[in-house]
């Protein structure tokens, strides 16, 4: 992790123009201004926060994707979910404990700090905020629970099929995308798998099949969904619930 000698003013910041955001009012601008502790940079694959350490601080994706997850002691990990421009990270967690998780990077990352101790005075001095912060982490709560449907519910195929249009439409919304049917993101099976309880061989049987059936072609480092209404349809993921998030 490194730290950004040259943060971006909050008035500049990138993610007043993102389609999926919604942009601060010049009010909240001026605040987090003064609000904001600095930047950090990661490169791909460095954890911004590890499993059962404290940190005194938390961040919003500025650029980049990371992904959550939760070892096991015998090593074996649950992928957790996957963070965008605009998500708080560490917000998943109480304020005064250990983290319960690890969030890495899966694309070089920029993100924008701040102190937890500040929080309650940020909520004090700018309740919408504090609603906005409400919001995210409900909506933190909501993406664990399509997860926990998916795993419990959802055959193979819809739940490899749900993550890859979840991720592109999250993808679009925050500009980590420009085309509506591709995603540059290097997301490997065994990753896969361990976000969607599957093993590597199913994960595998289960990619190849979407591409034979035209709905998701999965490689490496690129996801591609070729007819989005349609893979929407069969993963029963509808966009239109989406609208605009907030972001601190």
């Amino acid at each position: 992790m490194h730290t950004v000698a040259d943060p971006v003013p909050c008035r500049q910041c990138p993610l007043q123009n993102c389609p999926g955001l919604r942009p601060l009012d010049s009010r909240q601008l001026a605040y987090m201004e003064e609000f904001k502790a600095g930047e950090v940079r990661l490169d791909r694959s460095e954890v911004l926060i590890e499993q059962e350490t404290e940190s005194k601080h938390l961040y919003t994706v500025l650029d980049g994707v990371l992904m959550r997850y939760r070892t096991l002691e015998d090593g074996r990990r649950q992928i957790v979910n996957f963070m965008f421009p605009g998500d708080l990270a560490g917000l998943q967690g109480a304020f005064e404990e250990p983290a319960s998780h690890t969030i890495e990077t899966l694309l070089d990352s920029r993100l924008c700090v701040f102190k937890r101790g500040e929080f309650a005075t940020l909520i004090g001095e700018h309740p919408r905020l504090g609603y906005d912060l409400v919001w995210l982490a409900a909506k933190e709560e909501r993406a664990l629970e399509e997860h926990i449907v998916a795993l419990g519910q959802r055959s193979a195929r819809e739940r490899l099929t749900y993550l890859a249009v979840w991720l592109l439409d999250r993808a679009l919304a925050t500009g980590v995308s420009s085309n509506d049917n591709i995603l540059h993101l290097s997301i490997t099976q065994n990753q896969i798998a361990d976000m969607l309880g599957l093993s590597l061989v199913h994960t595998n049987r289960t990619v190849r099949q979407l591409e034979r059936e035209g709905l998701v072609i999965w490689k490496n480092r690129e996801i591609t969904v070729p007819d989005m209404d349609k893979a929407c349809e069969f993963a029963q993921f509808d966009r239109h619930l989406e609208k605009l998030r907030p972001f601190i």
